[in-house]
């Protein structure tokens, strides 16, 4: 009931105050955005998840979600970074991993944009592929690809990213994103564990099999082969920030072949 009375009084502000954010995934100008969902921070108490979500390298707790058009404060940052990084004179072949339904229609807009979907379990995908084994395309077949919280799911994250290197032409670029603990000094994995409760105390999530420590997720991408570049708010501006709700901490990596 206190959530639901919440929601209301959003609703209620977000519709008649004046904007003060921007969402550059729908374009919608909003008075805030969303928090992140009590439910996350109530299973992490549950489960006895002993970090803390400040520790999360690119997390807007405060603004997490679009209320327009759902996406999250890591897809706003992606956004921000398609508009900057592409060419209007190029056309690019774009693979989304297990896409966003707001980040997806972001890209589905950009004209210059031939976008493929793949996934092994969703059903609204272009393509049910095993990222572990991506038999359907060929060799330096990608210009871009977008992996966004998905190789924390993949038991052989490693295989994962050489499968992701080898469709990605040279030249090419992606979005590689996981979850990053700040205060973890080495990635912490198990993905034979099975036990519900241990995946969220260890991983944060009931259908995670690793928790990455930064140096460790960065080591790994380069040792696919993959240069890895940390793009974060000194690429942009504060106000950029901001407007946007992307949390000043945030940092987004960019791979390239």
């Amino acid at each position: 009931m206190l959530q639901k009375l919440k929601n209301i009084v959003y609703s209620a502000s977000a519709t008649f105050l004046p904007p003060k954010k921007e969402c550059p995934v729908c374009g919608n100008k909003v008075y805030r955005f969303k928090p992140l969902s009590p439910s996350f921070l109530l299973n992490y108490k549950k489960y006895g998840w002993p970090y803390s979500l400040d520790d999360l390298e690119t997390l807007n707790v405060a603004s997490y979600e679009c209320p327009k058009c759902g996406c999250s404060d890591r897809d706003r940052l992606y956004a921000l970074y398609f508009n900057k990084a592409l060419s209007p004179a190029k056309t690019y072949q774009l693979l989304d991993i297990a896409p966003a339904a707001s980040l997806r229609h972001f890209l589905q807009r950009k004209s210059n944009i031939n976008y493929r979907s793949a996934d092994l379990f969703m059903e609204d995908v272009d393509d049910k592929v095993d990222l572990t084994n991506m038999h359907l395309y060929p060799d330096n077949w990608f210009d871009i690809f977008v992996c966004s919280h998905v190789l924390e799911h993949v038991p052989d994250d490693r295989k994962a990213m050489q499968e992701l290197y080898r469709v990605l032409k040279p030249g090419g670029w992606g979005i590689a994103m996981v979850p990053i603990l700040l205060s973890l000094p080495e990635t912490d994995e198990d993905p034979t564990l099975q036990d519900v409760q241990e995946r969220w105390r260890r991983f944060g999530q009931d259908d995670h099999v690793r928790q990455y420590a930064k140096h460790s997720f960065i080591n790994r991408l380069q040792q696919t082969g993959f240069h890895v570049q940390e793009v974060n708010i000194t690429d942009f501006t504060a106000q950029d920030f901001i407007t946007y709700g992307i949390h000043p901490r945030s940092v987004l990596y960019i791979v390239s072949k």
